[in-house]
């Protein structure tokens, strides 16, 4: 183990011999527009750039995408609720404005349900072209973007592809003629196409087109499906998607199969719910519980705490040092979590430096930097077996498992199978600084436990960036 280390370091790459060569995209975050972030994206958004960055890290040629829901009757809505309440031109609303428009549409529409069915029309006309109604849309689709940048930069999150639905408007009729064509698409009840299942297989029918001709979500989805196929010739199309979509994805993947066509691997990566312990996620109809706010709420208990400590942090700037704790807590708080079960994020076990947390591994991570300042050396030397202790053999059996972890992670969509790992390295080094002297050491027992000290750094830097946060080099 000790020989082994010494040649190859703790294995920060993963080669993957039978990983191909086609694409394999990934698709994450999807928020609406003329909405903002809300705390619900934060799953889908770091969940999908974990697994991203696993990939790319594992040498795969990866593919971000957020497919933005920029299309849809919710313009139709906010086209109305602008016309009757708004005060000034489109573009000159903040993302509140926007949120509070389509808010105001919902309470009034109870007073006057005529609403609807002008939130249809007008959307039918945005889809026929209408200058006016386009010139609004775009205005729309612009002031959200430029207000989730800002989010998506705080998270360490990027993408290589931003489209949204409205980029298949042209691509979707083709495939409702094809459909009915092969008989997958059948008239339904009203006249409007569905695409019926073979009884045994227990799914509803899915709805093709609304009854007035225009297009929904999964009509939308067929046309991207088809489009990546043809684009990219992926190995794999992933979809992070919350499980309350389960059926929807369960329908899309048959009809593609019942449309004969050929097609690459596809998947729903499913995550369950989040709430917060305090109960403070629950909200009153027309509310969210923006991201930015719980950002910025970990930021601001994060400053805390390094107040608290005093003199134990060491930093040249809490105010960098808060963000990155407290983004990183409120991040980790949901990758450490089996992305398969129901969440509960709770601020005392997330921004603690004591358990499986952020700020544990982050300051863990300065701890071994700051033993290597000290020592006026990066570690970077061989390992000498002679009279290896116990401790530093655990360490040295934890740092050899990164490449597993990485791997099980990937294959599996599991992304809190590195925050365990590197929970469990953590608490390795810790264990191994309390009992090894390191600096007082001599000889080649001195240089090993740098090199350990060095090796530790660096495993949890790389496991950290793979999950999106980030580590300080002094705390």
């Amino acid at each position: 183990l000790v020989q082994e280390i010494a040649v190859q370091g703790p294995s920060l790459t993963v080669p993957t011999p039978d990983r191909g060569e086609a694409p394999i995209l990934m698709d994450y975050s999807s928020p609406n527009i003329a909405k903002p972030l809300g705390i619900h994206h934060i799953l889908s958004t770091v969940i999908g750039q974990s697994l991203y960055n696993l990939y790319t890290f594992s040498g795969y040629r990866a593919i971000a995408i957020n497919h933005i829901g920029d299309w849809g009757t919710q313009f139709g809505k906010l086209f109305i609720a602008h016309a009757r309440w708004g005060t000034k031109p489109i573009a000159e609303h903040s993302i509140d404005e926007l949120l509070g428009l389509y808010v105001r549409f919902h309470k009034e529409v109870d007073a006057m349900p005529m609403l609807e069915d002008d939130a249809r029309a007008v959307f039918a006309k945005l889809e026929s072209g209408d200058p006016e109604i386009r010139a609004f849309w775009s205005s729309s689709v612009a002031v959200t973007m430029k207000a989730m940048e800002g989010t998506y930069r705080r998270l360490h999150v990027t993408f290589d592809e931003v489209i949204g639905e409205s980029f298949y408007e042209d691509k979707m009729m083709s495939i409702v003629e094809e459909g009915k064509q092969k008989g997958v698409f059948v008239p339904g009840k009203d006249g409007a196409p569905i695409a019926p299942f073979p009884e045994e297989e227990k799914l509803p029918p899915a709805l093709v087109l609304k009854g007035d001709g225009s297009t929904i979500y999964i009509t939308r989805d067929f046309a991207t499906v088809r489009y990546r196929i043809d684009r990219w010739h992926p190995q794999s199309i992933l979809y992070v998607v919350d499980i309350a979509q389960q059926l929807h994805f369960k329908q899309l993947f048959r009809v593609i199969d019942l449309l004969g066509w050929e097609h690459p691997h596809l998947e729903h990566i499913i995550f369950g719910r989040m709430n917060f312990a305090d109960g403070s996620m629950s909200t009153r109809m027309g509310t969210i519980v923006r991201l930015e706010e719980v950002l910025d709420e970990g930021k601001r208990r994060a400053a805390e705490l390094i107040k608290e400590r005093g003199e134990k942090i060491q930093t040249d700037d809490p105010d960098a040092l808060a963000e990155m704790m407290g983004v990183g807590a409120v991040v980790y708080g949901v990758l450490s979590q089996n992305r398969l079960m129901d969440m509960i994020f709770d601020w005392k076990k997330v921004l603690t430096f004591e358990g499986n947390s952020a700020p544990y591994l982050q300051y863990t991570y300065a701890r071994a930097r700051s033993v290597l300042r000290k020592a006026g050396t990066d570690g970077d030397f061989g390992v000498d077996g002679t009279a290896v202790t116990s401790k530093e053999k655990l360490l040295l059996k934890q740092l050899m498992e990164f490449r597993s972890a990485v791997n099980a992670a990937r294959t599996e969509h599991l992304p809190h199978k590195v925050t365990t790992y590197l929970y469990t390295l953590a608490q390795a080094f810790n264990a191994f600084y309390a009992s090894e002297p390191i600096l007082t050491a001599e000889g080649s027992v001195r240089d090993r436990r740098l090199a350990l000290a060095s090796l530790t750094a660096s495993v949890l830097k790389c496991g950290a960036e793979l999950l999106t946060l980030r580590v300080p080099e002094r705390m």
